[in-house]
């Protein structure tokens, strides 16, 4: 099954600025079962303030160290909703991990 999907994804560790680059640009916070927007440190502090995450670097920390809050952060957070490439894909003969389109 790995080796059917292989060319469409990328796995691995992220980095710190990764983690960082995907909460800033792509976070979206769950209230009241409801998509919202992380613009606001405020949205955070409402629903994670009791567990003593109370901003965007908070969040960003508990969950690239795992800490011990961890389940509720990630629970917090809303699914990432990525975009397909602009112009599709040139070939997929090529999988990422072997450096790509050539």
């Amino acid at each position: 099954m790995i080796r059917m999907v292989e060319p469409y994804v990328t796995y691995g560790y992220p980095s710190r600025d990764t983690v960082r680059a995907l909460v800033y640009k792509r976070g979206h916070g769950k209230v009241n079962r409801q998509r919202i927007p992380l613009s606001d440190n405020s949205i955070i502090d409402g629903t994670l303030g009791e567990h003593g995450i109370s901003c965007v670097e908070d969040l960003i920390h508990e969950i690239w160290t795992v800490g011990p809050h961890f389940k509720e952060a990630n629970n917090f957070l809303w699914p990432f909703k990525l975009s397909s490439p602009l112009h599709g894909f040139e070939k997929k003969r090529h999988p990422f991990h072997q450096g790509g389109v050539w």
